[in-house]
């Protein structure tokens, strides 16, 4: 599924989501909302059925969002995704008793006003920042591996090597109580955000991940990061949004 050549105001956002060349069935789902300002990648976890069922279920409620300031939207979006995690937890305690009873996701959103933006996440999936010749990683992952790189001062070749490295600490729909990490930021003229599963950035360094998001636009950068992903195993499914001003 391809998006592209969206435009609101000053902003430009182009978004994708592919099978990859592994998985028999996609979990991801996004959203690319540049009129409201709103943009969501949400990779599902817990089986075709319960994964993809989550993922889908977070892109559409957060696409009725009501429209107001950025505070208003966020603590609207912050909501949203607390009911829905309330509401994947009782699917979790509804199908206990199967092989598979995980129903839950992932979420990195982005909201847009002017010059202010606020990213929400849970789980894995990121947003960068390429901003004069640099990229940022935005957000910051909530897995094993990060928490043993954070807490145990592991390198993370070191870190990768633990057995269950890639375990989600938070997700929308893992745990009874969820807590998100927000960031707040100005943006500037030049600004080119992305927002992706971890498909997508695990098979592409930061380097051709930074060169991809200097292409001219947000479209042509899409498909040079799914061009170059694809020329790799791409084990996972891939999704990614490119959000430009």
């Amino acid at each position: 599924m391809v998006r592209t050549a969206s435009r609101a105001h000053d902003w430009r956002s182009a978004a994708r989501t592919d099978t990859g060349k592994v998985r028999a069935r996609n979990e991801d789902a996004f959203l690319d909302l540049p009129e409201q300002g709103l943009w969501v990648v949400a990779d599902g976890m817990g089986g075709h059925h319960n994964g993809a069922l989550a993922s889908r279920l977070i892109v559409e409620q957060l696409a009725e969002l009501p429209e107001g300031s950025l505070a208003e939207r966020l603590a609207n979006l912050r909501r949203c995704l607390h009911d829905l995690n309330r509401r994947l937890g009782q699917e979790l305690t509804i199908t206990a008793d199967r092989p598979d009873p995980v129903t839950g996701s992932t979420v990195v959103a982005l909201l847009m006003e002017t010059d202010r933006a606020a990213c929400v996440w849970a789980g894995d999936s990121r947003c960068y920042l390429w901003r004069r010749g640099r990229l940022y990683q935005l957000s910051r992952d909530h897995s094993l591996l990060q928490q043993l790189i954070d807490e145990q001062n592991l390198s993370p070749q070191d870190a990768a090597r633990h057995p269950a490295a890639h375990a989600l600490t938070r997700a929308i729909g893992a745990s009874e109580q969820l807590v998100l990490d927000i960031l707040e930021f100005d943006v500037y003229p030049g600004d080119t955000l992305l927002l992706c599963s971890d498909g997508l950035y695990q098979s592409l360094s930061p380097n051709a991940l930074g060169a991809a998001l200097n292409s001219p636009s947000a479209t042509l950068a899409l498909h040079r990061l799914f061009d170059q992903a694809m020329d790799g195993p791409a084990r996972d499914n891939l999704s990614a949004v490119v959000i430009r001003r």
